[in-house]
């Protein structure tokens, strides 16, 4: 069998699927997660050894730190990832919704109700954790996915993947509905984009280059999710106390996630005072700070930033700062710098706070808060599938609802259109 015929394989196996899910009981759904939920706990042992063989793949290929990061598996992340599927197990099903109930004077009765998408692919890389936060968002939302990991996270994502599918099995269903690509043949990929007639849509999760290839080799729908370049801005109104213990934790609780701060503005009335106390947290902890020339001459241990340094997702010890003259200056650059994830303003100023949030362009805008909270978990919608920074229904964290769409049920007495 081709390549090609095994991925129609694939397709055609999810596809079909799709009918034990898409109008699965609520409750049922609901006790297949939590069961789930137990299964991950219950194997992480074994979860934490597959992970090692990845792990020590990934060492002797020399990846990056924050992409080793990403992909390792303690135990503590594993009863975190079994924890959200506990937790996408006690949110509403979003599906069957009524949005729109109308008796219209022509005699129909007009409803809109939101249902699954469909099926879904998922193309990420060294994420482990994304193996079951999508697959347990699918399930929930009545979808069938396709998951197509890495090879750097080939099989701590597997042996994820094959719990869900033991489970499935185990209420007499289809465990294609959550299907993973047992091959990390890149061709696989190719293949899979060009399966409109079976995919819905694509969810990637990955580096930059990852989504701009998807965008342009398929005509499938891509829920974008594009580079965490997130900004905080320090307005002359912030408590400097506030905006220290923001930023260290905005840049360095975990570097290599998206929501990382990866550049800094400071208004330049408060610059001297402020980027002092900030830097010498930052610098004593081993971060690099990368700056305009008016932060160099405030703190000469700032190196000078590149024009390209605004743009970088550095996912990494590394912060770039610029001093800008008021608030005005600090939306133009983050609006042009910005990969529109997740914006954050330190002030105590109800005005400031009210204009950045009107006119940021960002999927998510925040006020005196780390933007490591940029997570689906922690804005109560359980897991996500990613930070969607395009500007289709699906934005922001995407969750339960964005796993939907909608039809219209219209009835009537008879009636007919003269």
């Amino acid at each position: 069998m081709t390549i090609k015929q095994e991925v129609k394989k694939i397709c055609e196996n999810s596809k079909k699927s799709v009918t034990d899910i898409a109008t699965l009981e609520t409750n049922i759904k609901n006790k297949i997660l939590l069961e789930i939920s137990d299964e991950i706990k219950n194997q992480y042992q074994e979860i934490i050894s597959q992970n090692k063989i990845d792990l020590d793949l990934a060492k002797k290929n020399n990846l990056p730190n924050a992409k080793i990061d990403r992909l390792t598996l303690t135990k503590e992340r594993i009863f975190a990832i079994a924890d959200a599927v506990k937790d996408v197990a006690s949110l509403p099903d979003p599906v069957g919704k009524i949005t729109y109930d109308v008796k219209r004077e022509n005699n129909l009765h007009i409803r809109r109700i939101s249902t699954p998408i469909g099926v879904l692919l998922t193309i990420y890389e060294a994420r482990p954790n994304v193996t079951s936060d999508v697959a347990a968002l699918s399930i929930k939302s009545g979808n069938a996915v396709i998951l197509r990991s890495g090879s750097e996270s080939f099989n701590s994502s597997k042996i994820i993947a094959d719990i869900y599918r033991k489970i499935l099995a185990k209420f007499n269903l289809d465990p294609n509905i959550v299907n993973y690509v047992l091959n990390s043949d890149r061709e696989y990929v190719k293949y899979l984009l060009k399966m409109p007639e079976y995919i819905d849509v694509v969810v990637p999760r990955g580096g930059q280059n990852l989504i701009m290839a998807i965008e342009k080799n398929s005509k499938i729908p891509v829920f974008r999710h594009l580079t965490g370049n997130c900004h905080s801005y320090i307005h002359s109104s912030a408590d400097l106390e506030k905006a220290v213990k923001i930023i260290a934790n905005a840049k360095l609780r975990r570097v290599g996630i998206c929501g990382a701060t990866e550049s800094l503005l400071i208004d330049a009335k408060i610059a001297k005072k402020a980027l002092k106390l900030i830097t010498d947290k930052l610098i004593n902890e081993g971060c690099e700070i990368r700056g305009d020339a008016a932060s160099i001459k405030i703190d000469p241990r700032i190196k000078k930033a590149t024009n390209q340094d605004f743009y970088t997702e550095y996912l990494d010890k590394i912060l770039s700062v610029k001093i800008v003259k008021n608030i005005n200056q600090a939306i133009v650059h983050i609006n042009k710098y910005s990969s529109s994830h997740t914006e954050a303003i330190i002030c105590e100023d109800e005005s400031a706070k009210e204009e950045f949030f009107a006119k940021i362009d960002s999927s998510i805008v925040m006020h005196n808060t780390s933007t490591q909270f940029a997570d689906g978990g922690e804005f109560g919608l359980g897991a996500e599938v990613g930070i969607a920074t395009g500007k289709l229904h699906a934005r922001g964290p995407v969750g339960l609802e964005q796993l939907t769409t909608y039809k219209y049920i219209v009835s009537s007495d008879c009636a007919v259109r003269s």
